[in-house]
Protein backbone atom coordinates (compact mmCIF):
# COMPACT_ATOMS: atom_id res chain seq x y z
CA UNK A 1 0.00 0.00 0.00
CA UNK A 2 1.28 3.46 -0.89
CA UNK A 3 1.68 6.16 1.71
CA UNK A 4 -1.47 7.46 3.31
CA UNK A 5 -2.16 10.76 5.03
CA UNK A 6 -2.95 10.63 8.72
CA UNK A 7 -4.08 13.25 11.22
CA UNK A 8 -3.29 13.00 14.93
CA UNK A 9 -5.82 15.21 16.70
CA UNK A 10 -5.13 16.80 20.06
CA UNK A 11 -6.40 19.26 22.62
CA UNK A 12 -5.45 22.88 21.90
CA UNK A 13 -1.99 23.62 23.26
CA UNK A 14 -0.71 20.06 22.92
CA UNK A 15 -0.01 20.03 19.16
CA UNK A 16 3.76 20.47 19.60
CA UNK A 17 3.85 17.71 22.22
CA UNK A 18 2.09 15.31 19.82
CA UNK A 19 4.46 16.37 17.02
CA UNK A 20 7.44 15.48 19.24
CA UNK A 21 5.92 12.08 19.92
CA UNK A 22 5.55 11.49 16.18
CA UNK A 23 9.15 12.51 15.56
CA UNK A 24 10.31 9.99 18.17
CA UNK A 25 8.37 7.32 16.29
CA UNK A 26 10.32 8.27 13.15
CA UNK A 27 7.71 10.31 11.25
CA UNK A 28 8.81 13.50 9.52
CA UNK A 29 7.44 16.35 7.39
CA UNK A 30 4.77 17.08 9.97
CA UNK A 31 2.22 19.82 9.45
CA UNK A 32 1.11 21.36 12.74
CA UNK A 33 -2.24 23.18 12.86
CA UNK A 34 -4.72 24.05 15.59
CA UNK A 35 -5.80 20.82 17.24
CA UNK A 36 -4.06 18.47 14.83
CA UNK A 37 -0.78 17.24 13.33
CA UNK A 38 -0.86 15.85 9.77
CA UNK A 39 1.72 13.57 8.18
CA UNK A 40 2.21 10.90 5.52
CA UNK A 41 3.33 7.37 6.33
CA UNK A 42 2.87 3.72 5.48
CA UNK A 43 -0.18 1.78 6.63
CA UNK A 44 1.75 0.41 9.61
CA UNK A 45 1.66 3.92 11.11
CA UNK A 46 -2.04 3.42 11.88
CA UNK A 47 -1.15 0.65 14.31
CA UNK A 48 2.04 2.20 15.70
CA UNK A 49 0.49 5.63 16.33
CA UNK A 50 -2.64 4.24 17.96
CA UNK A 51 -0.51 2.08 20.23
CA UNK A 52 2.17 4.66 21.11
CA UNK A 53 0.80 8.21 21.11
CA UNK A 54 0.19 9.29 24.69
CA UNK A 55 -1.09 12.84 24.13
CA UNK A 56 -3.14 12.60 20.90
CA UNK A 57 -6.92 12.22 20.99
CA UNK A 58 -7.42 10.17 17.81
CA UNK A 59 -5.72 9.00 14.63
CA UNK A 60 -7.75 9.93 11.54
CA UNK A 61 -7.26 8.65 8.00
CA UNK A 62 -7.60 11.60 5.62
CA UNK A 63 -9.66 10.73 2.53
CA UNK A 64 -9.81 14.19 0.97
CA UNK A 65 -9.93 17.95 1.41
CA UNK A 66 -11.57 20.59 -0.76
CA UNK A 67 -13.39 23.92 -0.71
CA UNK A 68 -17.19 23.72 -0.57
CA UNK A 69 -19.46 26.75 -0.65
CA UNK A 70 -22.68 24.96 -1.59
CA UNK A 71 -24.31 21.65 -0.71
CA UNK A 72 -24.01 20.62 -4.35
CA UNK A 73 -20.23 21.17 -4.21
CA UNK A 74 -20.02 19.18 -0.99
CA UNK A 75 -21.95 16.31 -2.56
CA UNK A 76 -20.06 16.14 -5.86
CA UNK A 77 -16.58 16.54 -4.36
CA UNK A 78 -17.31 13.98 -1.65
CA UNK A 79 -18.61 11.54 -4.26
CA UNK A 80 -15.40 11.98 -6.27
CA UNK A 81 -13.25 10.58 -3.44
CA UNK A 82 -12.07 6.96 -3.31
CA UNK A 83 -14.34 5.69 -0.53
CA UNK A 84 -14.53 2.12 -1.83
CA UNK A 85 -10.76 1.79 -1.48
CA UNK A 86 -11.35 1.70 2.27
CA UNK A 87 -14.99 0.93 3.03
CA UNK A 88 -15.97 -2.64 2.06
CA UNK A 89 -19.40 -3.69 0.82
CA UNK A 90 -20.58 -4.57 4.34
CA UNK A 91 -18.79 -1.71 6.12
CA UNK A 92 -20.64 0.44 8.63
CA UNK A 93 -20.03 4.11 7.88
CA UNK A 94 -21.85 6.56 10.16
CA UNK A 95 -21.12 10.22 9.46
CA UNK A 96 -20.55 12.92 12.05
CA UNK A 97 -19.74 16.55 11.35
CA UNK A 98 -18.73 19.95 12.61
CA UNK A 99 -18.79 23.37 11.00
CA UNK A 100 -16.85 26.47 12.05
CA UNK A 101 -17.18 29.80 10.22
CA UNK A 102 -18.46 28.04 7.11
CA UNK A 103 -21.30 28.95 4.75
CA UNK A 104 -22.50 25.37 5.19
CA UNK A 105 -23.39 25.85 8.84
CA UNK A 106 -26.07 23.16 9.15
CA UNK A 107 -24.13 20.18 10.49
CA UNK A 108 -27.06 17.77 10.14
CA UNK A 109 -27.49 18.69 6.46
CA UNK A 110 -23.75 18.28 5.82
CA UNK A 111 -23.79 14.86 7.45
CA UNK A 112 -26.77 13.73 5.37
CA UNK A 113 -25.22 14.99 2.12
CA UNK A 114 -21.86 13.31 2.80
CA UNK A 115 -23.61 10.05 3.69
CA UNK A 116 -25.62 10.14 0.46
CA UNK A 117 -22.51 10.97 -1.59
CA UNK A 118 -20.58 8.04 -0.11
CA UNK A 119 -23.50 5.69 -0.84
CA UNK A 120 -23.64 6.85 -4.45
CA UNK A 121 -19.89 6.34 -4.79
CA UNK A 122 -20.12 2.87 -3.25
CA UNK A 123 -22.86 1.90 -5.73
CA UNK A 124 -20.36 2.38 -8.55
CA UNK A 125 -18.30 -0.52 -7.19
CA UNK A 126 -20.98 -2.59 -5.48
CA UNK A 127 -24.13 -2.82 -7.63
CA UNK A 128 -26.88 -2.67 -5.03
CA UNK A 129 -29.53 -0.18 -3.91
CA UNK A 130 -28.72 -0.14 -0.20
CA UNK A 131 -25.95 -1.28 2.12
CA UNK A 132 -26.56 -3.44 5.19
CA UNK A 133 -23.60 -1.94 7.11
CA UNK A 134 -23.12 -5.06 9.23
CA UNK A 135 -19.31 -5.18 8.94
CA UNK A 136 -16.36 -3.25 10.41
CA UNK A 137 -16.96 0.34 11.53
CA UNK A 138 -15.57 3.26 9.50
CA UNK A 139 -16.73 6.41 11.27
CA UNK A 140 -16.58 9.27 8.76
CA UNK A 141 -16.13 12.88 9.83
CA UNK A 142 -16.82 15.94 7.70
CA UNK A 143 -15.11 18.96 9.26
CA UNK A 144 -15.80 22.36 7.71
CA UNK A 145 -13.54 25.25 8.64
CA UNK A 146 -13.98 28.51 6.72
CA UNK A 147 -15.51 26.60 3.76
CA UNK A 148 -12.67 24.07 3.63
CA UNK A 149 -14.05 20.55 4.01
CA UNK A 150 -11.82 17.80 5.38
CA UNK A 151 -13.13 14.23 5.08
CA UNK A 152 -11.62 11.59 7.36
CA UNK A 153 -12.22 8.11 8.77
CA UNK A 154 -11.52 7.48 12.44
CA UNK A 155 -9.02 4.63 12.94
CA UNK A 156 -9.08 4.68 16.75
CA UNK A 157 -12.64 3.95 17.83
CA UNK A 158 -12.77 5.00 21.47
CA UNK A 159 -10.60 8.06 22.15
CA UNK A 160 -6.93 7.39 22.81
CA UNK A 161 -7.27 8.63 26.39
CA UNK A 162 -9.09 5.35 27.07
CA UNK A 163 -6.02 3.23 27.76
CA UNK A 164 -8.02 0.36 29.21
CA UNK A 165 -6.77 0.60 32.79
CA UNK A 166 -9.34 3.04 34.17
CA UNK A 167 -12.48 0.96 34.58
CA UNK A 168 -13.69 3.14 37.43
CA UNK A 169 -13.55 6.91 37.79
CA UNK A 170 -13.37 9.26 40.73
CA UNK A 171 -14.82 12.75 40.74
CA UNK A 172 -13.60 15.03 37.91
CA UNK A 173 -10.85 12.72 36.62
CA UNK A 174 -7.96 14.17 34.62
CA UNK A 175 -7.76 12.79 31.09
CA UNK A 176 -4.90 10.39 30.58
CA UNK A 177 -3.74 12.29 27.48
CA UNK A 178 -3.43 15.56 29.40
CA UNK A 179 -1.71 13.84 32.34
CA UNK A 180 0.89 12.39 29.96
CA UNK A 181 1.39 15.82 28.40
CA UNK A 182 2.00 17.40 31.83
CA UNK A 183 4.74 14.84 32.44
CA UNK A 184 6.34 15.33 29.03
CA UNK A 185 6.32 19.11 29.45
CA UNK A 186 8.06 18.79 32.82
CA UNK A 187 10.93 16.82 31.21
CA UNK A 188 10.76 14.34 34.08
CA UNK A 189 13.14 11.39 33.88
CA UNK A 190 12.45 7.92 35.21
CA UNK A 191 15.55 8.05 37.43
CA UNK A 192 14.13 10.94 39.47
CA UNK A 193 11.46 10.89 42.16
CA UNK A 194 7.98 12.12 41.26
CA UNK A 195 5.22 13.13 43.66
CA UNK A 196 1.57 14.00 43.02
CA UNK A 197 0.12 15.31 46.32
CA UNK A 198 -3.44 15.42 44.88
CA UNK A 199 -3.33 12.16 42.94
CA UNK A 200 -7.03 11.28 43.09
CA UNK A 201 -7.61 8.04 41.17
CA UNK A 202 -3.94 7.97 40.15
CA UNK A 203 -3.81 9.24 36.58
CA UNK A 204 -0.59 11.30 36.79
CA UNK A 205 1.43 8.65 38.69
CA UNK A 206 0.16 5.88 36.39
CA UNK A 207 0.95 7.80 33.21
CA UNK A 208 4.41 8.55 34.63
CA UNK A 209 4.88 4.86 35.33
CA UNK A 210 3.94 3.95 31.76
CA UNK A 211 6.38 6.57 30.43
CA UNK A 212 9.13 5.52 32.85
CA UNK A 213 8.93 1.88 31.80
CA UNK A 214 8.29 2.75 28.13
CA UNK A 215 4.97 0.89 28.06
CA UNK A 216 2.88 1.80 25.01
CA UNK A 217 -0.36 3.31 26.37
CA UNK A 218 -2.58 1.44 23.89
CA UNK A 219 -1.00 -1.98 24.37
CA UNK A 220 -3.97 -3.39 26.31
CA UNK A 221 -6.88 -2.05 24.24
CA UNK A 222 -8.47 -2.58 20.84
CA UNK A 223 -8.93 -0.11 17.98
CA UNK A 224 -11.63 0.22 15.33
CA UNK A 225 -9.19 -0.24 12.44
CA UNK A 226 -7.98 -3.61 13.73
CA UNK A 227 -11.03 -5.08 11.98
CA UNK A 228 -10.36 -3.38 8.66
CA UNK A 229 -9.34 -5.83 5.91
CA UNK A 230 -6.96 -3.22 4.44
CA UNK A 231 -4.82 -3.44 7.61
CA UNK A 232 -3.87 -7.12 7.94
CA UNK A 233 -3.58 -8.87 11.27
CA UNK A 234 0.19 -9.31 10.87
CA UNK A 235 0.59 -5.53 10.75
CA UNK A 236 -1.01 -5.22 14.19
CA UNK A 237 0.87 -8.23 15.52
CA UNK A 238 4.18 -6.69 14.49
CA UNK A 239 3.31 -3.35 16.10
CA UNK A 240 2.29 -5.02 19.37
CA UNK A 241 5.40 -7.18 19.35
CA UNK A 242 7.51 -4.03 18.93
CA UNK A 243 5.66 -2.47 21.88
CA UNK A 244 6.17 -5.50 24.12
CA UNK A 245 9.87 -5.71 23.25
CA UNK A 246 10.33 -2.03 24.12
CA UNK A 247 9.18 -2.31 27.74
CA UNK A 248 11.90 -1.51 30.28
CA UNK A 249 11.01 -4.23 32.79
CA UNK A 250 13.91 -3.47 35.14
CA UNK A 251 13.56 0.31 35.33
CA UNK A 252 13.12 1.30 39.01
CA UNK A 253 10.41 3.88 39.70
CA UNK A 254 10.19 6.38 42.53
CA UNK A 255 6.63 7.58 41.91
CA UNK A 256 4.36 8.48 44.82
CA UNK A 257 0.76 9.61 44.92
CA UNK A 258 -0.93 11.14 47.96
CA UNK A 259 -4.52 12.14 48.68
CA UNK A 260 -6.67 12.72 51.73
CA UNK A 261 -9.49 10.59 50.28
CA UNK A 262 -8.89 6.93 51.03
CA UNK A 263 -11.64 5.84 48.63
CA UNK A 264 -9.98 7.35 45.56
CA UNK A 265 -6.65 5.86 46.62
CA UNK A 266 -8.25 2.42 46.41
CA UNK A 267 -9.22 3.34 42.84
CA UNK A 268 -5.65 4.47 42.17
CA UNK A 269 -4.22 1.15 43.36
CA UNK A 270 -6.76 -0.77 41.29
CA UNK A 271 -5.97 1.28 38.17
CA UNK A 272 -2.21 0.84 38.69
CA UNK A 273 -2.73 -2.91 38.77
CA UNK A 274 -4.81 -2.78 35.59
CA UNK A 275 -2.01 -0.78 33.92
CA UNK A 276 0.57 -3.44 34.77
CA UNK A 277 2.22 -1.25 37.42
CA UNK A 278 1.09 -3.14 40.51
CA UNK A 279 3.48 -2.61 43.46
CA UNK A 280 5.65 -0.27 41.36
CA UNK A 281 3.85 2.90 42.46
CA UNK A 282 3.25 4.08 46.02
CA UNK A 283 -0.16 5.50 47.04
CA UNK A 284 -0.70 6.83 50.56
CA UNK A 285 -3.37 8.75 52.39
CA UNK A 286 -1.85 12.07 53.42
CA UNK A 287 -2.75 15.73 53.66
CA UNK A 288 -0.70 18.16 51.59
CA UNK A 289 0.27 19.87 54.86
CA UNK A 290 2.29 16.76 55.78
CA UNK A 291 4.16 16.53 52.47
CA UNK A 292 7.81 15.53 52.85
CA UNK A 293 10.38 13.58 50.84
CA UNK A 294 13.60 11.76 51.64
CA UNK A 295 14.95 12.60 48.19
CA UNK A 296 17.01 15.68 47.57
CA UNK A 297 15.85 16.20 43.97
CA UNK A 298 12.56 15.42 42.32
CA UNK A 299 9.50 16.54 40.40
CA UNK A 300 6.14 17.48 41.86
CA UNK A 301 3.46 17.30 39.15
CA UNK A 302 -0.12 17.86 40.17
CA UNK A 303 -3.67 18.88 39.29
CA UNK A 304 -5.05 20.45 42.51
CA UNK A 305 -8.66 21.60 42.97
CA UNK A 306 -9.53 24.69 40.89
CA UNK A 307 -12.44 26.17 42.83
CA UNK A 308 -14.66 26.49 39.74
CA UNK A 309 -17.73 26.85 41.95
CA UNK A 310 -18.02 30.18 43.74
CA UNK A 311 -18.71 28.41 47.06
CA UNK A 312 -15.33 26.62 46.81
CA UNK A 313 -13.21 29.62 45.82
CA UNK A 314 -12.14 30.80 49.29
CA UNK A 315 -11.29 27.24 50.36
CA UNK A 316 -9.18 26.65 47.26
CA UNK A 317 -7.31 29.95 47.68
CA UNK A 318 -6.51 28.90 51.25
CA UNK A 319 -5.24 25.58 49.87
CA UNK A 320 -2.96 27.37 47.38
CA UNK A 321 -1.46 29.42 50.22
CA UNK A 322 -0.82 26.22 52.15
CA UNK A 323 0.80 24.63 49.09
CA UNK A 324 3.14 27.59 48.70
CA UNK A 325 4.18 27.34 52.34
CA UNK A 326 4.65 23.54 52.36
CA UNK A 327 6.40 23.26 49.01
CA UNK A 328 9.12 25.65 50.21
CA UNK A 329 10.42 22.73 52.26
CA UNK A 330 11.21 20.95 48.97
CA UNK A 331 13.48 23.78 47.87
CA UNK A 332 15.59 21.62 45.55
CA UNK A 333 12.57 20.17 43.74
CA UNK A 334 10.79 21.38 40.61
CA UNK A 335 7.02 21.99 40.72
CA UNK A 336 4.55 21.67 37.83
CA UNK A 337 0.99 22.69 38.69
CA UNK A 338 -2.05 23.06 36.44
CA UNK A 339 -4.86 25.37 37.56
CA UNK A 340 -7.64 27.46 36.07
CA UNK A 341 -7.50 30.03 38.89
CA UNK A 342 -6.28 33.32 37.34
CA UNK A 343 -4.54 34.37 40.57
CA UNK A 344 -2.87 31.08 41.40
CA UNK A 345 0.63 32.63 41.59
CA UNK A 346 -0.60 35.31 44.00
CA UNK A 347 -1.90 32.76 46.51
CA UNK A 348 0.98 30.32 45.95
CA UNK A 349 3.22 33.34 46.65
CA UNK A 350 5.82 32.44 44.01
CA UNK A 351 5.98 33.63 40.41
CA UNK A 352 6.30 30.77 37.94
CA UNK A 353 9.45 30.51 35.82
CA UNK A 354 7.19 29.65 32.90
CA UNK A 355 3.50 29.13 32.30
CA UNK A 356 1.70 27.56 29.37
CA UNK A 357 -1.97 27.79 28.38
CA UNK A 358 -3.66 24.39 28.28
CA UNK A 359 -7.21 23.08 28.37
CA UNK A 360 -8.49 20.57 30.89
CA UNK A 361 -11.59 19.54 28.98
CA UNK A 362 -13.25 22.85 28.22
CA UNK A 363 -11.64 24.64 31.15
CA UNK A 364 -8.85 27.03 30.19
CA UNK A 365 -5.90 26.57 32.52
CA UNK A 366 -2.31 27.61 32.98
CA UNK A 367 0.45 25.09 33.55
CA UNK A 368 2.72 26.75 36.10
CA UNK A 369 6.34 25.60 36.00
CA UNK A 370 8.73 26.30 38.88
CA UNK A 371 12.28 25.09 38.25
CA UNK A 372 14.46 23.75 41.04
CA UNK A 373 18.27 23.69 40.86
CA UNK A 374 19.96 21.14 38.63
CA UNK A 375 21.21 18.08 40.52
CA UNK A 376 24.94 18.29 41.21
CA UNK A 377 27.20 16.02 39.17
CA UNK A 378 27.89 13.76 42.12
CA UNK A 379 24.22 12.95 42.59
CA UNK A 380 23.53 9.47 41.27
CA UNK A 381 20.37 8.48 39.41
CA UNK A 382 17.23 7.60 41.30
CA UNK A 383 18.04 3.93 40.77
CA UNK A 384 20.75 4.20 43.41
CA UNK A 385 18.20 5.14 46.10
CA UNK A 386 15.52 3.13 47.83
CA UNK A 387 11.91 4.21 47.12
CA UNK A 388 9.99 5.64 50.05
CA UNK A 389 7.38 3.46 51.71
Amino acid sequence: MNKIELIATSAFGLEAVVANELKKLGYENLRIENGRVSFQAGADAVARCNLWLRCADRILLKIGEFEAYTFEELFEKTKALSWADWIPETGEFPVEGKSIQSQLFSVSDCQAIVKKAIVEKMKQKYPQHWFKETGPRYKVQVALLKNLATLTIDTSGAGLHKRGYRKLAGEAPLKETLAAALIYLSRWRADRALIDPFCGSGTIPIEAGLIGRNIAPGINRAFASEKWPQLPLKLWQKAREEARDSILHNQPLGIMGFDIDGTVLELARYHAGQAGLDKLLSFQRQSVSDLRSQYRYGYLITNPPYGERLSEKAEVEKLYRLMGSVFKNLNTWSFYIISSHPLFEKFFNVKADKKRKLYNGRIQCNYYQFYGPKPDKMTGPFASSSPAD
